[in-house]
């Protein structure tokens, strides 16, 4: 129920959030129907840069629907800083590397339009709304407050060095990945990195549950995905050291929301039996 500190979003976000999860539908097409949906993307996409990016669309998918679902600050808080930190970085790499694009489909108009006005949106809403204090939280122990903040700065840093440095990052990737590839991924991680530090300060239910989901839906996807494709193609090395890292990292992933989300699902229980 709306509370006065966890008040629900206007209308006009709610319907631009919808918008956006029609885009993102598409975005997840590259995961699961990627002879169709890549010929049509903006840019040429391997196999596993496809489904790769199909996952995480996915998992941002899941994500704007929670916004729709609960239309509350908290946790569409949560929501807006990590799509703000995401769309920003991803409008900004995409200027920078526009001869990756082709400019003649409508696509490629399309992608421009919805990341800017996405960031936009989002970075406007956060503006208007930056003297309004988080919804109330739970209190995280000791122990999941140190452990947020060393996977804050973990996805944090690992994003900065692959925007900063694409080549020397992603040579450790099991495939192949070019430099702008590489950079639009970094915004994966610094999404991430964000989000889990909004969670550090304080710990809505809601914002605990929805961080919980996206990473394990993108530790589980991504590694899916990879499976999947070589599948087809077979050019993973599955005992090389950089795979085995790269699974090593989406695994940590993945278990790290599924702890969030067994968290939020005690705090919830707990909050319905008092």
């Amino acid at each position: 129920m709306p509370t006065p500190n966890n008040p629900p979003f206007p209308a006009a976000l709610r319907l631009f959030s919808a918008v956006v999860i029609i885009v993102l539908i598409v975005g997840a097409g590259l995961f699961f129907a990627p002879a169709l949906v890549k010929p049509r993307w903006p840019w040429p996409v391997t196999p596993f840069s496809a489904r790769f990016l199909g996952g995480f669309y996915t998992a941002e998918m899941a994500v704007m629907a929670a916004l729709l679902f609960w239309n509350r600050w908290s946790p569409g808080r949560l929501v807006l800083v990590m799509a703000f930190i995401f769309t920003v970085t991803v409008s900004a790499v995409s200027l920078i590397n526009l001869g990756y694009f082709n400019f003649e489909r409508k696509a490629t108009w399309l992608w421009f339009l919805v990341y800017l006005a996405s960031a936009a949106v989002s970075g406007l809403f956060l503006w208007r709304a930056r003297a309004r204090h988080s919804a109330k939280g739970v209190t995280l122990n000791p122990a999941w407050r140190g452990y947020m903040l060393v996977e804050t700065a973990i996805l944090g840093l690992y994003g900065v060095g692959t925007l900063l440095f694409p080549r020397m990052v992603s040579s450790t990737w099991p495939w192949p990945v070019d430099p702008f590839h590489a950079q639009v991924y970094s915004a994966i991680f610094l999404a991430g990195g964000g989000g889990t530090y909004l969670v550090w300060k304080s710990a809505p239910r809601e914002e605990l549950l929805v961080l919980g989901l996206a990473q394990f839906l993108v530790g589980l996807l991504s590694i899916l995905g990879l499976v999947i494709t070589d599948a087809a193609v077979h050019r993973i090395d599955w005992t090389a050291a950089a795979t085995l890292c790269w699974l090593a990292l989406f695994g940590w992933i993945g278990i790290s929301g599924v702890f969030k989300l067994f968290a939020a699902s005690r705090y919830f229980g707990s909050q319905s039996a008092a």
